[in-house]
């Protein structure tokens, strides 16, 4: 592969990257208004020349290079601000909630199941590392437990999703979140309406609550978890990648395009949904089990019916089943109306108006999902 015929795409990486950065760092209103107007008029030239387009093209053409790549930004922009606890902090939410949708787009973007309670299971990942966190388990285990435990609660709550269709998925699955959340408030073993404390996370001994501090470079203890999380998110986003473009990704597709087609043709659909929704809560359940230690606490407002239409808004302005689109999508969801509170609620009104905006001017997103290309090799 010659990287240099992706050069434009490189340059729009990097300065998307700087564009980042200034708005992490922006503290003034009139700094972060310039942010959003540069971003308002250089993502429509970008795609009216054709550069967004070739962006699109080479980010599928050259997956596994270009995520390495992003991750190596993030971890510049991370050293860059590595003595910000806020900007870090902003950083690592929005890397825990591109998680949090790359378990929901294999759910509802690859194999069309619904998913209502994403807050919920991101909870059961969070109540899971607060429960192992004093009991000596490894920091990296409990993560992985966050996930299981979380995966197979989504294996019972699956089976009367099969049996119901549309709106009525959608019901149970917003049930089950607010049950999950009244549990929480009453359950006094788990901390009740008051939370509970949540050990951070250590590594061979090294607690990530400890700073860095090195030949007198200091930094922040949450530059540790952005590169935890940055790790985290770029194998899974690879290993998600890999699955999209493997048969099994083919046989996710035909289940969410044409149910009945695709059980005509042997695939059996009821098997691929509840792989789908397990493996969707596993990775969901695994960002929660991060957030819950990087916050060091947690409580039943942090995963309310709210948090999961947060979760969904991300891939549906993103684009629904481009994993590419979930961090630009992150950044708009979770960055940029934190930047805004100084207007306060009217920031929630700009929100609201972007989504309806996407919904009826974009209903594919502003990142659409590339139409899957089967190329067949010739020998010669």
């Amino acid at each position: 592969m010659s990287v240099l015929r992706f050069w434009p795409s490189l340059a729009i990486l990097a300065l998307a990257a700087i564009w980042t950065l200034c708005l992490l760092l922006a503290e003034d209103q009139w700094m972060i208004w310039s942010a959003l107007a540069v971003a308002a008029v250089a993502i429509p030239a970008a795609m009216r020349t054709g550069a967004g387009a070739g962006l699109g093209a080479a980010l599928n053409e050259s997956g596994r290079f270009f995520a390495l790549l992003i991750s190596a930004l993030i971890v510049m922009i991370a050293l860059v601000i590595h003595d910000g606890h806020y900007p870090l902090m902003m950083l690592a939410s929005v890397l825990i909630y591109g998680l949090v949708c790359i378990g929901l787009t294999i759910q509802f973007g690859y194999a069309g199941v619904i998913n209502f309670a994403g807050a919920a299971f991101f909870g059961i990942g969070g109540y899971t590392a607060a429960v192992l966190g004093t009991s000596g388990v490894p920091s990296l285990l409990i993560v992985l437990l966050g996930g299981v435990i979380a995966a197979l609660i989504g294996g019972f709550i699956i089976l009367p999703i099969l049996r119901t269709r549309g709106h009525y998925s959608a019901l149970i699955t917003i049930a089950f979140g607010l049950l999950f959340q009244i549990f929480l408030e009453v359950n006094e073993t788990l901390g009740g309406p008051q939370g509970l404390k949540v050990e951070g996370a250590a590594i061979a001994g090294w607690s990530l609550l400890d700073g860095i501090s090195l030949a007198g470079y200091d930094a922040s203890f949450y530059l540790n978890y952005v590169l935890l999380i940055a790790a985290i998110f770029t194998a899974v986003f690879i290993l998600t990648r890999n699955l999209e473009r493997s048969w099994i990704g083919i046989n996710l597709d035909a289940v969410r395009e044409d149910a009945i087609g695709a059980s005509v043709f042997g695939i059996n659909v009821t098997a691929w949904r509840i792989f789908a929704f397990m493996l969707g809560n596993f990775v969901i359940g695994i960002a929660g089990a991060l957030f819950a230690m990087m916050q060091n606490f947690i409580a039943p407002s942090n995963f309310s019916f709210s948090d999961s239409l947060l979760m969904l808004s991300i891939i549906v302005i993103g684009g629904i089943g481009n994993l590419w689109a979930l961090l630009p999508a992150a950044i708009i969801v979770i960055l940029i109306p934190e930047k805004l509170q100084e207007i306060g609620e009217y920031r929630i009104l700009i929100f609201s108006v972007l989504v309806a905006l996407v919904l009826r001017f974009r209903p594919t997103g502003l990142f659409p999902r590339p139409v899957r290309q089967f190329k067949r090799e010739v020998e010669q």
